[in-house]
Formats: C-alpha cells, structure tokens, sequence
C-alpha cells in the first residue's frame, strides 16, 4: 500500500509554525476563502433572493454553515497532510483523465464569475463616483492580475487578509434598511420554502454559489503555499504535529466561513427589509441593489452596499483566477505557487492572467451579468457534485490522508453536502427541461 505523503517538520520549524497559526494570529487561508465565497456574484444571488422571497430564506444561510466547514476544513486537510494541491491529490490517486472534465468546466465558471466581479466592481465605482462602468472595467481586471502576478506572497496574503473586514460592511449596512426583527428570526428559526420552480430555483442558487468548485483548489492549494512559506518540507511527521496544525486549520476556516456566512444572512436581510418590502422585486445584480437602497434606506445603506461590493469583489478575482492557475498546473504538472516568482511558474501566471483577461473580454461582449452568474450557476452546479464525490473518497482513503483522516462526523456531513448538491444538480437538469 503506498503510504500517504506527510510533513516532517523540524523542532524550531513546528514550534514557530504553531506559533503563527495560533488563534487569531493563525488566520489565513481559511479566512480568505471564507469572505472570497461572498464575491458580487454571489452577493447579486442573495440580493435576488432576499428581494423576491422576503426573509423566507434566511434559515439557508445558518443551516448551509456546516456544510461548508466540513467541505472546507477537507480540503485543508488534505493540503496540509500531502502537501499537494487537490489537482495533484486527484491526479496521484484517481487518474489525471478525471481531472481534465472538471478542470475544464472550472476554468469556463471562472471565468464567467471573474467577468461579472469586475463588472459589478466597475459598476459600484460607477455609482459612487460618476466614472462610466465600462471605462474602468479593463484598469480594474489589469491592475487586480498585475497584483497577484508581482506582489510577493507574503504581500499578497495581508492584503487578502486585509479585504475580508469588508464583509462588515454588509453587516452594517443591514440595521440602515430597518429589518422586522421578529418575523426574520422566525424565518431563521423555522426552515420554510415554496417548492414551486421558483421556489427550487432560489434553493439551487443559493447553494450553487455557496459552495463553489473554485474554493475546494484554492483552499488546498493555499494550506501548502502557508507551510512552504514557513519553510516546512513535505516528507513526514508525527502524528501530533500534523494534528496541531490540522487544529489551527480548522479553526481558521471555520472563522472564514462564519464571517462568510454573516454577510450572506445580512445581505439576505437588507434585500427583504428594504427591496421585498417596498415591492421592488426585479433587482437582478449587487450594483442595482445598492442603488435602490438609496431611496429606500439612506445613503449610508447605499454607500455601505456597494463598498462591499468593492472589496469583497477585489478579494475574489485573486482567489478565482488562482484557483483557475492551481487546477491547471496540477493537470499538466508545471511549477505553480504564487509564492513563486513570474521566471519560476510562467504558466502558472499565465493562467492567471489569461483568465482575468477573459474576464475583461466578457463586459465588451455585451453579456449581460445576470444571464452570465446564471450560466455560472449551472456550470458550477454541475462541477460540485462529481468534485464532493472525489473529495470524500480522497478523504476517508488511508493512502491519501492516512491515520489523519477526518471524524466520522465530518465525513458525515461532507458525504451529505455531496447528496445535497447532487440533488441541486438534479433539479437545475430538471428545470431546464
């Protein structure tokens, strides 16, 4: 039986790598995939569902939590363990043909997802500052590449880091919009919705962009690029070093999901407050929504809506086009790693740049950012399901993760995450036809 690749960590590497993943401190990579999952895509879905469905939803938001920690806290495992990306893990241990499908239906839903952030970026700017949306959409896509290609990584990820108190913005702006309290803690407390194509639809939305393909390779990848920046090699460990880290991975990706989910409730609820409530039920993007806050909430709602945007928009192009760099350099085995230079991993920049610019192409293209998430919606709908199956497998394989395979209670919960996203997938199919 091959054995699993584990860390070996010297004495003065663990202790100073303990250390640094301690509490709050320790946050990273959890913590940025976490609030790159609220990106203006995926805020625009909220705000749909918020202002068509009322608070009826609301409940989604607590009860979809777990499911992303389990999923999450996995893929960090399996970074930190095998110190490999999850291409890599697929790969070594399935095949590479099963990666090209999914790596190829990856790449397209990134692209879409990176097309619509800067468009809504460009069009929040737009709202703030008068400056036409079209105008800025090529500066912002070029000037967010040029980051994540020359920035060193330590830069990059406090900058990242940084973005993530965006999130607070939507928080804030919520008590602006003047919520019904009782009736929304109701809808939080009493899972309820309309199974009507409607009703299916905003539950397959819902889900779709929460738990997303693209946050499953930047995640693993990300736990490696961490433990090689502190100068940890991969060949093996101990079992309670490998455990203190898997701690502290744990915890930072259920701060990252928590914060996550906070601005997916909160948008949710400012959608219902200000929009459901005022009949306004046709706001289709994050822009349009904060521009009809404005009348309806104050400017502040306003302001604070589309700052989010903004930041939460600039933190997810990073995290889409280098999980769209990870992917494919593990599929055709070329270096990769943002901590290495552009002379070191051209491809892997080259990925990176290549589907930011075709993000860039899309707003030119005249393709309305609606339709786009929609596409992106089935895409990454279908992606999920097949990409959870592979994950938990991977996960429970004593030749992946070996004694440091998850709880039986995660696993739990990440083998239902897979039915439940295999039964979303079932109803987008079935919703077409």
């Amino acid at each position: 039986m091959r054995r699993p690749t584990l860390w070996w960590i010297d004495r003065e590497i663990l202790l100073a790598s303990r250390e640094a993943r301690k509490g709050v401190k320790g946050l990273g990579p959890g913590l940025i995939t976490g609030v790159a999952d609220d990106d203006p895509s995926g805020i625009s879905t909220y705000t749909v569902v918020g202002a068509t469905s009322g608070y009826q939803l609301l409940w989604t938001s607590p009860v979809t939590l777990p499911l992303n920690v389990a999923v999450q806290s996995i893929c960090a495992r399996i970074g930190i363990v095998t110190g490999r990306g999850l291409g890599a893990t697929i790969s070594d241990r399935f095949g590479r043909r099963l990666l090209y499908p999914l790596v190829a239906l990856l790449l397209i839903a990134n692209v879409i997802n990176i097309g619509a952030d800067i468009g809504a970026i460009a069009a929040s700017v737009e709202l703030l500052l008068g400056i036409p949306s079209l105008a800025l959409v090529a500066p912002i896509g070029i000037a967010i590449a040029l980051l994540e290609v020359v920035a060193p990584y330590a830069s990059l990820a406090r900058y990242l880091k940084l973005l993530t108190l965006v999130v607070f913005a939507y928080i804030a702006g919520a008590f602006f919009a003047d919520p019904e309290w009782a009736p929304a803690v109701r809808a939080t407390l009493t899972p309820r919705a309309d199974l009507d194509a409607e009703g299916i639809g905003a539950l397959v939305a819902i889900l779709g962009t929460t738990i997303s393909p693209y946050l499953f390779f930047w995640q693993t990848s990300e736990e490696v690029e961490e433990e090689e920046e502190k100068g940890i090699q991969a060949t093996k460990a101990g079992a309670g070093q490998i455990a203190s880290l898997l701690r502290a991975a744990n915890f930072d990706v259920a701060t990252g999901m928590l914060m996550a989910h906070l601005g997916f409730y909160f948008v949710v609820l400012t959608a219902a407050a200000a929009l459901h409530a005022s009949g306004q039920t046709d706001v289709s993007t994050a822009a349009e929504a904060a521009e009809a806050l404005r009348p309806l909430a104050g400017d502040a709602a306003s302001l604070l809506f589309a700052l989010g945007i903004i930041g939460t928009g600039l933190l997810a192009i990073p995290v889409l086009a280098g999980s769209s760099a990870y992917a494919t350099a593990e599929l055709f085995g070329w270096r990769e790693g943002l901590s290495r230079t552009f002379r070191q991993a051209p491809q892997f920049y080259g990925v990176i740049a290549l589907a930011t610019m075709l993000g860039i192409g899309m707003s030119f293209l005249g393709v309305s950012e609606i339709r786009a998430l929609y596409v992106a919606a089935i895409v990454n709908g279908l992606v999920a399901p097949f990409l959870l199956v592979v994950i938990m497998l991977a996960a429970g394989d004593a030749e992946v993760l070996g004694e440091h395979r998850p709880g039986v209670l995660t696993l739990a919960v990440g083998w239902f995450t897979a039915a439940v996203m295999g039964l979303a997938a079932l109803g987008l199919v079935v919703a077409q036809l």
